[in-house]
């Protein structure tokens, strides 16, 4: 997606003469068309995380805070269950990971992968027992409107540079519009996972239904 300085400068919370400053002296990638600039978001994104400028590709007027949070039930109807995915190193499961997703036709799969990958390179999100989380580091890159999380069981176990140094086969992957769902999903499913019939289910790759089942008896009551 190209976005233009004004698209730049509300995603970084700046006025757009501090973007063509950026441009011009401070290596914020971007190219001329008709005489404008265009600045790919991918790019931009990259470039702000290494900047330590937070980045936020929604509008706020769009994303009030007081919108309900979702259920674990329902995020996990959302995202799907999968089973059986297929890839014997962690780049190959991630991307079989994101061709499974439910993404809307503005969310570009291979930035979403690159995304995954270079939160990996930061610190494993295997959780330990066989479990990973892979997310990115800034949910609202990815414009997604309805917060889900896809749950895929893996054909094989694979490395994954869990914290107990276990190889992972269970994989949630939660999908948020902004921060704070953000970290209710994984709140949620942090939770979950200490649950003894919770874990079990996912060690015996219980079918979708008994695990919704069980994911509703954790959901806060309403």
């Amino acid at each position: 997606m190209q976005m233009t300085v004004k698209d730049a400068a509300q995603a970084l919370n700046v006025a757009e003469k501090t973007v063509y400053r950026w441009i011009q002296s401070g290596g914020l990638p971007a190219y001329r068309v008709a005489g404008q600039y265009r600045i790919n978001r991918a790019m931009l994104f990259d470039w702000a995380t290494s900047k330590r400028i937070n980045f936020s590709a929604m509008d706020p007027a769009k994303d009030p805070e007081n919108i309900p949070l979702p259920t674990l039930a329902t995020a996990l109807q959302d995202g799907g269950i999968h089973y059986r995915v297929g890839g014997a190193t962690k780049p190959e499961i991630l991307k079989a990971l994101v061709g499974l997703l439910k993404l809307p036709d503005t969310v570009n799969r291979d930035f979403l992968l690159q995304a995954l990958l270079a939160r990996e390179q930061l610190q494993s999100t295997g959780v330990g027992d066989g479990i990973a989380l892979p997310h990115v580091r800034n949910p609202a890159v990815l414009e997604i409107a309805v917060p889900m999380v896809c749950l895929c069981f893996l054909e094989a176990p694979i490395e994954f540079e869990a914290l107990d140094g276990k190889p992972v086969q269970v994989l949630f992957a939660p999908l948020s519009p902004n921060v704070r769902v953000h970290l209710h999903l994984l709140s949620r499913i942090s939770f979950a996972l200490r649950n003894p019939k919770f874990k079990a289910l996912l060690a015996n790759q219980g079918r979708r239904d008994e695990i919704l089942d069980a994911a509703r008896t954790l959901d806060p009551e309403p």
